[in-house]
């Protein structure tokens, strides 16, 4: 399918062949018949990515921020890999969309192959000939409404959002400043509602659009009688509200409305202008009611609402993002809305360069409202995968399973220098599987695993996808007679885990789950340091996490499952590898709190014993500080002591004396190089597949030792 794409890194705009989006519970696939450019949205984020990298620094001083942080805890080569890695991305545009359901798997049976919807949402309702887009934010269409006024909904919806902040009542005055497309759409909505409105724009073109069919009145903002212009408007009063649906780089709209605005009387901001807010001499003697509008509405960035489909109660939140779209599309369908004047410019999806031209000002071209058209006709529906390169392959020849930044930071470049060849690369959004095929040259690129698993001469799967996702696609993989590497976890349940035993008795490929801290460097000297010791052990990790939000993909149960399996069977792991034993016992107990924003699991004490009598005791940390080092593993037993501190370095006591040790980082090369060679000669994986299973099972006897209070045995023999 083709979809409209920009390079993050180099800024260029053009138009590509993607394999087309997957679906999954929840979502609901469109073929798009228009989607809408959002002018002033869509022209920041472009030029954002046609900035230097100075400009793009400048943009985002709170991305600079987080780089400077990551750079005193991981060190110049791993931040300037994670950076390149950011940087060197597709992205892409588009919200706004109006097309026609080619099937859903929306948990509420509402959307039927053949239904006309709107989609709203970044990186979902794209200017893509097919999209997948979250239940919520998808709306029927009115049969009356035409898909090209449909298109504008999303706008819509945020124009509504804006004027709900004000409450208006019928006969009120009110301004709104700034008359593009979102502004042009509120003059209309507070219009249908029996409000009087003035408009104002520094644009005389949008000027005169308004006043033809917008505004009761519409003046140029440098109008020199203006001020005088607002007080005949209101009859000396002020106005009701004003709507700020401008951006501008100065407060001037502010300072504006505070001008115009009556005593007590509320101002809304849903531009993106300066936040420079003068005291004196309105805000405070007017006690003016300063409010900001948050896009489409109720739901917008909660991802329950948006990704995970959770509704809020009508009766309790009224207008949310999807009631709010499907406001609009009233409002169109009984003729309360005249869209048509707002449509200057429609172009087919091949040329949508040109479109951007006009946008960026290249062409000097009055503009407004620009659809891009989508034709049916030749559309590719059934090919999930996209030809890239035509590498030979290699005696071990891999495909990947989730193309995110992790995969790109430590899988990708180890395979790679290993000699192993990457053939092919699945994600769930198109536009990743594209990115990360050319930026790494795999031969094909495909939203479908199914292009993976059949393909012959592809004989390992790397799987690093969400944490739920692991076990059906490791079992999918063994199935197929695929040697298999997951990123941990290897499961999120036991029902998961028994079925992966059952799938691995049935097959002889190597499976692999990527413990990598057992194979990091410094963690072989000490296991070699403690060998031959013939007594147990005593382990203590301080594992300093950092605050993770309960909206992080981590922490939601049908994505990440949290943290306790998610992370902590990293070090469940590497107890098992200086024990040399297997864990048969558990207990844990974490912190109890009150503040709801607290995920008291993630604050946790585990104490675990092991067959041979050795002891290791966790400490999991989410409530310190980011800036103290995130891990320090003591190993203590027959009058020695080892100490990893972050991976970055260690000390060995024996007889009275420190001996410095060196750290090379956390193992992620070694661990691939050892899995690729056992998948080479044919030999048992590095981590044996009892152990695998006995690491992730402890896991979930944690979160059972949490629930009862009590001691859980861990036993396989069950």
């Amino acid at each position: 399918m083709k979809q409209l794409i920009q390079n993050f890194k180099t800024g260029d705009l053009y138009v590509d062949e993607l394999p087309l989006p997957s679906i999954s519970r929840g979502f609901v696939l469109i073929e798009n018949e228009y989607s809408l450019i959002s002018a002033g949205t869509e022209r920041g984020t472009v030029k954002v990515a046609q900035s230097s990298l100075i400009g793009k620094a400048r943009q985002r001083p709170d991305l600079v921020a987080q780089v400077l942080q990551n750079l005193r805890k991981e060190g110049f080569a791993a931040t300037f890999n994670k950076v390149r890695t950011k940087l060197d991305s597709l992205k892409a545009l588009g919200y706004s969309t109006a097309g026609t359901v080619i099937a859903s798997m929306d948990t509420s049976g509402a959307f039927k192959p053949g239904d006309r919807v709107a989609c709203a949402g970044q990186d979902y309702a794209s200017h893509a000939e097919i999209v997948s887009v979250p239940q919520n934010l998808v709306v029927k269409i009115p049969n009356n409404v035409t898909s090209e006024h449909a298109a504008f909904t999303t706008l819509g919806a945020i124009a509504l959002q804006g004027i709900r902040q004000t409450d208006p009542s019928v006969g009120e005055r009110i301004c709104v400043i700034g008359l593009g497309l979102l502004g042009q759409i509120t003059c209309q909505i507070l219009k249908a509602n029996g409000c009087m409105v003035l408009g104002l724009d520094i644009n005389q073109i949008l000027v005169n659009l308004a006043s033809e069919t917008a505004a009761v009145k519409a003046l140029n903002r440098n109008e020199p009688n203006l001020i005088a212009a607002c007080d005949n408007f209101t009859n000396g009063n002020g106005f009701d509200s004003v709507i700020i649906t401008a951006s501008a780089s100065t407060n001037d709209p502010v300072l504006l409305a505070s001008d115009i605005i009556k005593k007590k009387g509320k101002i809304v901001v849903v531009g993106a202008v300066k936040m420079d807010i003068p005291r004196d001499p309105h805000f405070y003697r007017k006690e003016l009611d300063l409010r900001m509008s948050c896009s489409y509405g109720p739901g917008r960035y909660d991802v329950d609402y948006e990704e995970n489909g959770l509704d809020y109660p009508f009766a309790y939140v009224r207008w949310t993002e999807k009631r709010n779209m499907e406001a609009f599309l009233d409002l169109l369908s009984t003729n309360r809305l005249n869209i048509a004047p707002l449509i200057t410019h429609i172009f087919n999806i091949n040329e949508a360069k040109s479109a951007y031209d006009i946008v960026l000002g290249k062409t000097n071209e009055p503009h407004i409202g620009i659809l891009l058209k989508y034709n049916s006709e030749g559309t590719k529906k059934n090919i999930s995968a996209i030809k890239v390169d035509t590498h030979p392959i290699q005696k071990i020849n891999a495909g990947l399973i989730g193309a995110g930044s992790f995969a790109q930071s430590y899988l990708i470049p180890n395979i790679l220098s290993c000699g192993a060849s990457l053939d092919g690369v699945v994600d769930h959004k198109g536009i990743n599987a594209k990115n990360i095929a050319e930026k790494f040259r795999f031969n094909f690129c495909s939203s479908d695993i199914d292009d993976l698993l059949k393909k012959n001469d592809i004989n390992t799967i790397f799987i690093a996808t969400p944490h739920t996702t692991h076990a059906e696609l490791v079992i999918k993989a063994l199935n197929a007679g695929k040697s298999v590497f997951v990123e941990k976890p290897l499961a999120t349940d036991e029902k998961q885990l028994e079925e992966i035993i059952a799938a691995m008795k049935k097959s002889d490929k190597q499976l692999m789950v990527g413990f990598n801290r057992r194979f990091a460097l410094i963690s072989e000297t000490i296991k070699k340091e403690f060998s031959n010791l013939n007594e147990p052990l005593v382990i203590n990790m301080r594992i300093n996490a950092g605050f993770i939000p309960k909206s992080h993909w981590t922490q939601q149960p049908e994505l990440g499952a949290g943290r306790i399996i998610g992370e902590v069977c990293h070090f469940l792991d590497l107890m098992q590898y200086f024990t040399d034993s297997e864990p048969i016992k558990v207990y844990a107990d974490s912190i109890v709190s009150n503040n709801s924003k607290i995920t008291t699991d993630d604050n946790i004490s585990i104490v675990v014993k092991f067959a041979n009598g050795s002891i290791g005791n966790l400490t999991y940390l989410a409530n310190g500080d980011k800036s103290m080092p995130k891990e320090r593993i003591e190993v203590f037993g027959g009058e020695n002591i080892g100490i990893i501190n972050d991976f970055r370095d260690g000390l060995f006591y024996r007889n009275g004396k420190a001996r410095k040790l060196k750290s090379t980082g956390k193992g992620h090369k070694e661990e691939i190089n050892a899995f690729l060679n056992a998948v080479k000669e044919g030999k048992e994986s590095p981590i044996s597949r009892r152990s695998i299973c006995l690491t992730t099972l402890s896991t979930f006897r944690i979160i059972d030792s949490l629930s009862t209070g009590l001691p859980q045995i861990i036993s396989l023999n069950d």
